[in-house]
């Protein structure tokens, strides 16, 4: 019997339309004359997705009683005993009432494909099994139902239900997804813009890859060899040489002239791990490439042209960018060169471009040969195995076992020349099998005591003896050194993917590198050392270690960096296969120094600008929003003290709350000046302790008119660990900035709630809301959106409110009030994530 095929609509996030599509597809299936039967639907009491129900035969749910109540799930053995041609079996992750027949809904349907039925079902991405840890990330809320990713990946097809966060949220908040008393809920919380966002990118990767998947298999099914161009791959092969950044930069534009072109640079090794390649410069080009949005590739291969035409197939290119050869002509006669091999070998797939550069025709390099390190003590142990060996071998023969034979002496003789291979390398090993060689013709070959032979069969088995203690000392010493390489490459590969790593996660510090460097050589010391000119002295720019040195030429160890930069080491002299990797060191204890001095510039440029954008902004508000309140006092004070104005009980009154009216708004104005000014020299230290929400915000609202805020705290919300003075002035401002905008009669709406490890406090209002490339913004300083009147402020409310809570360790961000308005979102940690206790305190603190 034939195995079903799986069609799955995956979608972006809830209410996208998969199930919609899916009867859709049951509804053209029907009219196509296929026997189609739905047999599970969940339409939520969505008007629309319940009308694609009518006309499509439905088999009966089966009821299950679990704990006292009653529940419906999918009947597979009714399914199985009509055997449709198509079924159609809605939320794949769902997970059964126990007591039905399997635990999961996938293996229903895994049942219904065993037995030759078409399946066609939804699931979403939030619930697959792999990336549940991403989405409870992103969104905060763990998935419970999960689909393991292999049953969707065996999928014969894959349909992605997509639609923008904007529209998705439109469509909830015109109540198609959610009951309209769910609405606001929903749109606060699982249904952000940011979660929605991430959600869709999650779901167009994983498709992606699975696009890739079905083109490779189908590639590999098929033997084809040859490159699809279903976009532009350009693969840069890199020799470690000068031209690499002219051509990744070649090959970078050529990727920009079409849509989704990416780019594969690949530096292709000897196996056996030799190479005259620059690591410094090998380490610069991987970084431009990565700048640049491409890849680096680190491939292995004897054959260069023929590794890198397998990598570029394998990764299905369509380009190939390659540096004119660096040969000079007398070199062409070893070979073509690799440049011109691939060019011949690339087929009708492959294009190749030849890109000209500097270094062309100038020469190169050729690897040199490096042996084994193996120490002193080995090479005089090699020596005295393969020299004196054989001569007390030859005294214990002559004098104890005479006549044990020739065939058994040359053996013996040949085990020695195996140790001296093994201790000392190859020249140990051929002297002990020359002398060897010379003892069995002098002692134990007729005529003794000559250096002839007589006998033409021992002569043979000389030879013999000779050639095959030769080839086996080349092949244990060769075996020797490949092990010693293999260890020494795969400890420098252990340091190289340190020092990527250390790139890759932006670490900017420079002594953890130089410490680093220390430990791996075994150093006493490490400096980095700097000047401003060939003649200017020595500079430390860093060090660690005892006793660091002033100038290069003072160390054990100098590495060049540039022309007025340079790495010493101190304690021992490092062999020359070891500057390699001193010199990606080097080369990346020059980036760390350059990326730390330029974020310390880029620091001092934004306080600079900041200055002086406060000072100028701090001077607009004195001149008009301080002196407005201080012209009402001075007004009314001088008309209060005029003697030919006789005033009323009434107008007195009113000319005295305009005093104090003034009084509390330049007071009010000159507290959040304050405010500001203490942030910006960093004298806030929070006092944090457990604190109940519920109790803080009340208070905070003291400076509001009753009516205008609506409070919705529950008594049930865990304690948060904030400084509760801190808090009430971040709650007040918040508040005081949505009564202010919010329209009368339109009262704002205050309400908490817990999410995981914290505590979300949303204001809402119904103002003209903020859009939002204007969201940041509001909470700068001196900033008042849009056509604010001037007496509204100096704009320093939300500023001060969102330093405070960067204070005590919370965010305050805006978003939009669905329906129109504003919603501040501020978000506290819970008393048992933040650690509390009392800070050591500077003489100024505001609390």
């Amino acid at each position: 019997m034939r195995r079903g095929k799986l069609r799955i609509y995956l979608g972006s996030a809830p209410g996208v339309g998969k199930t919609y599509a899916m009867l859709s597809e049951a509804h053209r299936r029907i009219e196509r004359g296929s026997d189609c039967v739905v047999g599970f639907v969940e339409h939520h009491n969505r008007p629309r997705t319940e009308v694609m129900l009518h006309g499509l035969e439905t088999t009966p749910r089966r009821e299950i009683a679990y704990r006292g109540s009653t529940f419906t799930e999918m009947d597979v053995d009714a399914l199985l005993a009509r055997r449709p041609a198509v079924a159609f079996v809605d939320e794949l992750a769902h997970t059964n009432v126990p007591g039905s027949r399997n635990a999961k809904r996938w293996q229903d349907a895994e049942e219904l494909l065993q037995a030759g039925i078409d399946v066609v079902t939804t699931v979403n991405i939030q619930h697959l099994e792999s990336l549940g840890d991403v989405v409870e990330s992103i969104t905060g809320v763990r998935q419970r139902e999960t689909v393991p990713d292999e049953v969707v990946r065996r999928a014969d097809q894959i349909e992605l239900v997509d639609m923008s966060p904007q529209a998705l949220r439109r469509r909830m908040a015109h109540g198609n997804i959610y009951k309209p008393d769910r609405v606001d809920a929903a749109l606060s919380n699982y249904f952000r813009p940011g979660n929605l966002t991430a959600l869709r990118e999650l779901a167009l990767l994983w498709v992606a890859d699975r696009v890739d998947e079905y083109l490779q298999e189908y590639r590999g099914e098929h033997n084809i060899r040859s490159t699809w161009q279903a976009r532009e791959r350009i693969v840069v092969g890199l020799t470690g040489g000068p031209e690499g950044r002219t051509l990744i930069r070649r090959a970078a534009r050529l990727a920009e002239k079409g849509a989704g072109g990416e780019v594969l640079a690949v530096y292709i090794a000897a196996g056996d791990g030799l190479s005259s390649a620059s690591p410094k410069e090998l380490a610069a080009q991987r970084t431009l490439v990565e700048d640049l949005g491409g890849t680096f590739h680190h491939v292995i291969g004897d054959d260069v042209p023929h590794a890198l035409l397998e990598f570029a197939r394998g990764v299905n290119a369509t380009q190939i960018v390659l540096g004119v050869s660096r040969r000079r002509p007398w070199q062409y006669v070893f070979g073509p060169g690799v440049s011109a091999t691939v060019a011949v070998e690339s087929g009708p797939d492959l294009d190749v471009h030849m890109v000209t550069h500097d270094a062309a025709a100038r020469g190169r390099s050729l690897p040199v040969t490096r042996g084994a390190r193996l120490g002193r003590s080995r090479l005089i142990w090699g020596w005295l195995t393969g020299v004196v060996g054989p001569a007390l071998l030859t005294l214990l023969l002559h004098q104890v076992v005479p006549e044990l034979g020739l065939a058994n002496d040359m053996l013996l003789f040949l085990t020695f020349t195996v140790a001296a291979a093994l201790l000392g390398g190859l020249l140990p090993a051929l002297a002990s099998a020359a002398f060897g060689s010379l003892l069995l013709n002098y002692f134990f070959t007729p005529p003794l005591y000559q250096l002839t032979v007589s006998d033409p069969r021992n002569i043979v088995a000389i030879s013999i003896f000779v050639g095959v203690a030769v080839s086996v000392a080349s092949v244990v010493d060769l075996a020797a050194r490949r092990t010693h390489q293999a260890a020494r490459l795969r400890a420098e590969s252990e340091i190289l993917s340190f020092l990527a790593g250390s790139i890759l996660r932006g670490e900017d510090s420079l002594e953890a590198l130089l410490e680093r460097l220390r430990e791996t050589f075994s150093m006493r010391s490490v400096t980095l050392l700097e000047r401003a000119g060939e003649v200017e002295p020595w500079t430390t720019a860093a060090s660690v270690g005892s006793d660091p040195v002033g100038r290069p030429e003072d160390a054990d160890v100098d590495m060049p960096i540039g022309e007025n930069m340079a790495l010493a080491l101190s304690g021992r002299v490092l062999p020359a296969e070891d500057r390699r990797v001193l010199g990606a060191f080097a080369a990346q204890a020059a980036v760390v120094l350059d990326r730390q001095r330029l974020v310390d510039e880029a620091g001092k440029a934004r306080e600079l600008a900041e200055g002086n954008r406060i000072r100028t902004a701090l001077l607009a508000a004195v001149s008009h929003d301080l002196r407005t309140p201080l012209a009402g006092i001075k007004a009314s004070v001088t008309s209060l003290r005029s003697d030919d104005v006789e005033w009323s009980e009434e107008d007195k009154a009113e000319l005295l709350e305009g005093i104090e009216e003034g009084a509390d708004r330049l007071a009010a104005l000159i507290g959040n000046l304050l405010d500001m000014s203490r942030l910006n020299t960093g004298s806030v230290v929070p006092l944090i302790r457990e604190t109940d929400l519920d109790e803080v915000v009340p208070m905070a609202l003291g400076g509001v008119p009753d009516g205008r805020v609506e409070l919705d705290i529950p008594e049930t919300l865990p304690m948060v660990a904030v400084d509760r003075g801190l808090l009430e002035r971040v709650v007040a401002n918040v508040v005081e900035n949505a009564v202010k905008y919010s329209p009368h009669g339109q009262p704002v709406h205050v309400s908490a709630s817990s999410l995981l490890d914290r505590v979300e406090l949303r204001v809402v209002d119904r103002g003209p809301g903020v859009p939002d490339e204007a969201k940041e913004r509001i909470f700068e300083p001196f900033q008042r959106h849009g056509d604010a009147p001037r007496g509204a402020g100096v704009g320093l409310g939300l500023a001060v409110a969102r330093g405070f809570t960067e204070a005590i360790g919370g965010t305050l961000t805006a978003e939009d009030t669905p329906g129109g308005g504003l919603t501040m979102v501020l978000t506290l940690p819970t008393a048992g994530d933040t650690p509390v206790g009392a800070p050591e305190l500077p003489a100024s603190v505001v609390t």
